[in-house]
């Protein structure tokens, strides 16, 4: 079972202390998807699920650094001052630069660091550890991938953390993981609220089951 790996800077808005079963939604402030589909759903689910359920948001940067960064994050959060694409978009869609449904959930800035930084760390092998049948591959196969995913990561000039290491594919993207970090679903771009509720609500079921 894949490992959920939740590098951060210091959290913004909030505490987060992971419970059983907890929900991480990686965003953008610069991602008109994460606003239009992924705020109103991870509110939803915050909503409905608080009391049993942990919630993290991760404001992440894999682009676009001039508007994705903590600046723009905490002006966000503070009175929903949007900016970027998402400004544009909801200017023209309904006139106005703010967000009201800023969210009441902990959200803390993604970890930054440069490719040099990251080489230099295990957290290359983390990311090929993760992939199917590693353990099984020979030591120089091993070691042939670790050099062609360093030599992938070098020309990146910075990296986001938790979105490089947990390689996910964009934003929105929902992670549910349980308090040893195993992932136990991920969910990328518009997804239905209707079907994360009842997939909290089946893993919940189960960990009761599991008490009983």
């Amino acid at each position: 079972m894949s490992k959920f790996h939740l590098n951060t800077q210091e959290l913004v808005q909030g505490e987060f202390t992971p419970k059983k079963l907890n929900v991480a939604f990686v965003f953008q402030v610069n991602c008109p998807g994460c606003f239009i589909y992924g705020f109103p759903i991870m509110n939803d689910l915050y909503q409905a699920f608080n009391e049993k359920v942990g919630f993290i948001g991760v404001a992440t940067a894999f682009e676009d650094f001039e508007f994705n960064n903590e600046a723009n994050l905490k002006i966000l959060l503070h009175d929903g001052t949007l900016v970027g694409e998402t400004k544009k978009y909801y200017a023209a869609k309904y006139g106005t630069s703010q967000y009201s449904e800023i969210p009441d959930f902990p959200v803390a800035f993604d970890s930054m660091t440069t490719s040099e930084q990251f080489i230099g760390s295990n957290k290359i092998e983390l990311i090929c550890e993760a992939i199917p049948n590693f353990t099984n591959f020979s030591e120089i196969e091993k070691e042939i991938l670790i050099t062609k995913v360093k030599s992938y990561y070098s020309q990146i000039p910075l990296l986001a953390e938790t979105f490089t290491l947990n390689q996910l594919q964009g934003t929105p993207s929902f992670i549910i993981f349980d308090n040893n970090h195993n992932i136990l679903a991920v969910y990328f771009g518009h997804q239905s609220v209707d079907l994360l509720k009842t997939k909290l609500e089946d893993i919940l079921a189960i960990f009761a089951s599991d008490n009983n």
